[in-house]
């Protein structure tokens, strides 16, 4: 069953242009699934019935997972089984009319101002390292991209001097974004201080931020980053990689930035997944009104 995962992958890649996160978020999730379909003597492709799916789905549910991951797997299975039936691999879909699970909408965690400006002060300017960290952290915070959206940023992607990047989202779609002058600057001081030193000289590397091995750096390498300055700065949230593009949406709304605006910043398709941050903003401003106003009480 694993070589008609390899196939499936190849599709994806050559013929669908996915990204390389997603790329691996596809693979993992089907090569569990059929770990587990194997485990339970289920050795062919064809085989596999809507029953054994929603097993799995179920087990996964049972052991704590969120709802986001569950419809996620799902969907990878579903893009493998509707991959085989293209490739007459398989005589029927098993995945078809399967409902998603309903998840519930949490407002995503955000930063305070202060918390913000702690992360940000956290890299040690004097190494290789803390120049490429402030220049990811004020990227991230000024632009509001994602982080596979910022592990993908080639060196000709951000225009220091211009105040812009260029980055890929979902499907490849492109879009230009405003970075400001202080990540432009950490950006300019990296480029200049740290990357060609990073950059091994066998390596023809395109990438914009690179790890210690002068390759790209990747999602869990900055995963481990930001967590490490999170616990240097005694922030105790539980940071994820998408805190700071949470934060940035969050602090533009509560200063008055327009919701269409910041849609398109952060390059939501919807604008109903922006309206989410709308309803931090209103009340963090009561917080501040309650806090400040002499005739709050």
């Amino acid at each position: 069953m694993k070589s008609h995962l390899q196939a499936f992958l190849q599709y994806l890649s050559r013929e669908k242009n996915v990204s390389p996160s997603t790329l691996e978020s596809y693979g993992r999730d089907v090569s569990q699934f059929l770990d587990y379909a194997a485990g339970r003597g289920v050795l062919t492709v064809d085989d596999i019935r809507k029953p054994l799916i929603t097993l799995y789905l179920g087990g996964l549910k049972a052991a704590g997972r969120a709802a986001a991951t569950i419809n996620r797997n799902q969907v990878s299975i579903r893009a493998f089984f509707q991959f085989l039936l293209k490739e007459r691999l398989i005589a029927a879909d098993p995945t078809l009319e399967m409902e998603a699970v309903r998840s519930e909408k949490k407002a995503p965690m955000v930063l305070s101002v202060e918390e913000v400006e702690r992360l940000l002060a956290a890299p040690d300017l004097t190494t290789l390292h803390g120049l490429r960290d402030k220049a990811m952290l004020e990227l991230l915070y000024a632009a509001g991209i994602r982080v596979s959206e910022l592990i993908m940023l080639d060196v000709g992607d951000v225009q220091p001097s211009l105040g812009f990047a260029r980055c890929s989202g979902f499907g490849g779609k492109e879009r230009v974004v405003p970075i400001g002058v202080i990540a432009s600057e950490c950006v300019e001081a990296y480029t200049r201080d740290s990357r060609d030193k990073l950059l091994r000289e066998d390596k023809n590397e395109p990438a914009l931020f690179l790890n210690s091995l002068g390759g790209r750096l990747t999602r869990q390498g900055f995963w481990k980053i930001i967590k490490k300055y999170a616990k240097e700065t005694n922030i105790r949230q539980d940071i994820t990689p998408h805190t700071l593009r949470h934060s940035f949406a969050a602090h533009l709304l509560e200063r008055g930035a327009d919701l269409r605006s910041v849609q398109q910043m952060l390059g939501h398709a919807d604008i109903s997944t922006t309206q989410m941050y709308s309803g931090i903003a209103r009340a963090n401003m009561k917080e501040v009104y309650e806090k400040h106003h002499p005739r709050a009480r």
